[in-house]
Order: C-alpha cells, then sequence, then structure tokens
C-alpha cells in the first residue's frame, strides 16, 4: 500500500517550515569595518626596502592581515576583532603577537587606528 501526500499540503509544509526558518542576521555597521594599512621602510644591511602591513576587518568580527616586504607577502593570517566601550582588541591566533587594543580617531588628514598609547596603527583606506 502506497501512501501519496497531496501536492497543496507537502507545499505547505516546506513553506511554513522555510519562512520559520528564516531569521533575520543584524546588520553590523561597526566604522571599523573596512581597510586599513600601514606602510614604511625597513633598513636592512643591504638595502631599504618597503614594508606595508594590511587589516581588512569583515562585519563577522572577523578580519585577514598581511605584511608585505617588498613585493613578497611576508605574513598572512586571519585575526579576530571586538569591541567594547569604543575600544577595539585585535588577536591573531596562530601567530606569536599579542593582542592589540586600539581606538578610532578622526584627524584632519583622515581616520586612524591609534594604539592606547596614542601610537599610529594603521590608516583607513
Amino acid at each position: 500500500m502506497r501512501f501519496k501526500i497531496p501536492c497543496i499540503l507537502l507545499l505547505t509544509v516546506v513553506l511554513a517550515t522555510s519562512v520559520n526558518g528564516c531569521s533575520e542576521i543584524p546588520e553590523n555597521n561597526d566604522p571599523v569595518i573596512g581597510v586599513w594599512s600601514r606602510t614604511g621602510v625597513v633598513e636592512g644591511t643591504a638595502q631599504k626596502s618597503s614594508q606595508r602591513e594590511e587589516w581588512i576587518f569583515n562585519d563577522a568580527y572577523l578580519g585577514r592581515y598581511h605584511r608585505y616586504e617588498g613585493l613578497n607577502i611576508t605574513i598572512r593570517t586571519d585575526f579576530s576583532w571586538s569591541e567594547a566601550q569604543g575600544v577595539y582588541t585585535i588577536e591573531y591566533p596562530g601567530l606569536d603577537r599579542a593582542p592589540e587594543q586600539v581606538i578610532i580617531r578622526q584627524n584632519p588628514d583622515g581616520t586612524t587606528l591609534e594604539t592606547l598609547k596614542g601610537e599610529l596603527l594603521a590608516h583607513r583606506e
């Protein structure tokens, strides 16, 4: 004996399940989201080379960190970030690098991330 479910009943169950299963993901509009970078010059024994660090913050409290020396990527890793009362903590799991705490500052030259000691970490791109 074979049981047949009427098409309309099956469609109703699928529709009800999909509507109830959907939940809205809250939008994260944090001002840190985006690309931040810092450039500098590394003086070696033979010659000078450029160094660039780049932080890409996303809305899922994660990001990517890259360090370039000249044209070569020397570090590429993920990081996590959190915010509490305007202070952002950046953690680099898997790297031998201490977490960094920074704040966003508006300057005449643009927007920067600065350490709690007032040192520049990065500029907004």
